[in-house]
């Protein structure tokens, strides 16, 4: 034990030794673009002679477990990533705003705590309808048009019709079972749309009601229309017993025109070596129309208060602001940037579309992380499944729905 209590003071001591003779220390949770990100703080301090020591967590290290080591090692980090409310509401005593820094003018995704300027989004996600164009051109359908229920309600309508000729099983590749848990798809991304569609970014009216049991009763009704929608022109079986593998499988081999997953699966998308174009349609279940897919950061860059502030801001300005900065985070570490001053492509779809969406400021915001711990995946996750089984009908959903966000203010 002695011998254990010894190294790891050690190897605390080497950490505070090295981080002491940096210029600026960036504590990261990507353990899968350590080396890039060390590349690119070289590359940095080639440019600008500022020493950059990049220290990691994450992978089989707990990455909060290695910031508050960090924290307390006498050698604050000058840079870290926060992952939401938590990360944020744990730190924030020790947090800079950085309102009026070069790179916020380049987006709309910072982390915002009133009108301060709190966290630099490390890179962006997101979702939509991802869509076949193929098989959309030979039903004679403009994914542009799609930008409000009854023009979905129709889309599906017509593609369902011609099934035999496009040689589709379904028109959506869709998952909501509890046994293969992918309740996180219905939950919390799908009742995202409910939520942010149509809004405002940062925009909080509708988490707001929701957390204090409340929803809009017109907007709801309509969510809950355009999920039966979806379910509907899904395949059964791949709702109750879809796998994200399966799900993706029917999307990519040409037998759905639509899928509902976000641009993380690009990977296992382009080993499936799909051979059409892909790209992204809104979540338009409103009857008015919207036009705009969901795209938030899953993490942010902030800066310490009490740290090497000014070169820790100009670092994160030369990121989101520069020719090196754009091509670290598009080709090297293969993030789509949430920057809209970034015109490197991605090379993979679905990426690609978020980046196209987010370059023309059409994105409507996350918040489903701000559910109570359980309730989107489990709670609701289970009223999904309901109906995508038959169990209940659409009208049946809705009630139960609502009696299920009534319980978060009990």
């Amino acid at each position: 034990m002695k011998k254990l209590v010894a190294i790891v003071l050690s190897l605390a001591m080497l950490l505070v030794s090295v981080s002491a003779m940096a210029d600026l220390v960036i504590c990261q949770n990507k353990v899968e673009i350590t080396e890039q990100m060390e590349a690119y703080a070289k590359l940095y301090t080639e440019k600008t002679g500022v020493e950059v020591k990049i220290i990691t967590g994450g992978g089989s290290s707990d990455y909060n477990t290695v910031l508050k080591s960090e924290m307390a090692s006498g050698r604050e980090p000058d840079i870290w990533v926060i992952e939401g409310p938590s990360g944020y509401e744990l730190w924030k005593d020790k947090i800079a705003d950085q309102a009026g820094a070069d790179w916020t003018q380049y987006t709309a995704a910072a982390y915002m705590d009133g009108d301060k300027v709190v966290g630099f989004p490390v890179a962006v996600e997101g979702y939509g309808l991802a869509y076949n164009k193929s098989i959309l051109d030979k039903a004679g359908i403009d994914p542009a048009t799609l930008t409000n229920y009854d023009a979905y309600a129709a889309a599906f309508e017509k593609l369902d019709s011609m099934k035999d000729e496009l040689g589709l099983d379904m028109v959506v590749s869709m998952v909501a079972g509890t046994t293969t848990g992918m309740t996180w798809v219905t939950g919390l991304h799908n009742f995202n749309v409910y939520l942010t569609v149509g809004n405002e970014r940062n925009d909080t009216t509708y988490i707001d009601q929701v957390l204090a049991g409340q929803v809009d009763a017109e907007r709801f009704h309509q969510y809950c229309q355009y999920v039966a929608l979806i379910f509907q022109y899904s395949d059964p079986d791949m709702l109750l017993n879809g796998t994200q593998d399966s799900q993706l499988a029917a999307f990519a081999n040409g037998k759905a025109a639509f899928y509902h997953q976000g641009n993380w699966m690009d990977p296992s998308l382009m080993a499936l070596n799909p051979d059409f174009e892909i790209a992204y349609a809104p979540h338009a279940f409103l009857h008015e129309d919207t036009d705009g897919i969901l795209v938030n950061p899953p993490s942010w860059y902030v800066v310490n208060e009490n740290g090497n502030k000014d070169e820790a801001i100009a670092y994160l300005n030369y990121l989101a602001t520069s020719e090196d900065g754009a091509d670290y985070m598009v080709n090297q570490a293969a993030m789509v940037p949430a920057f809209t001053n970034v015109t490197i492509a991605p090379s993979t779809p679905l990426s690609k579309s978020v980046m196209d969406w987010n370059a023309a400021g059409k994105t409507y915001d996350w918040q489903q992380y701000k559910l109570p711990d359980g309730f989107g995946m489990g709670t609701l996750g289970q009223i999904y499944e309901l109906l995508a089984s038959g169990a209940i009908d659409v009208d049946t959903f809705e009630a139960m729905m609502i009696d299920a966000i009534a319980s978060i203010a009990k």
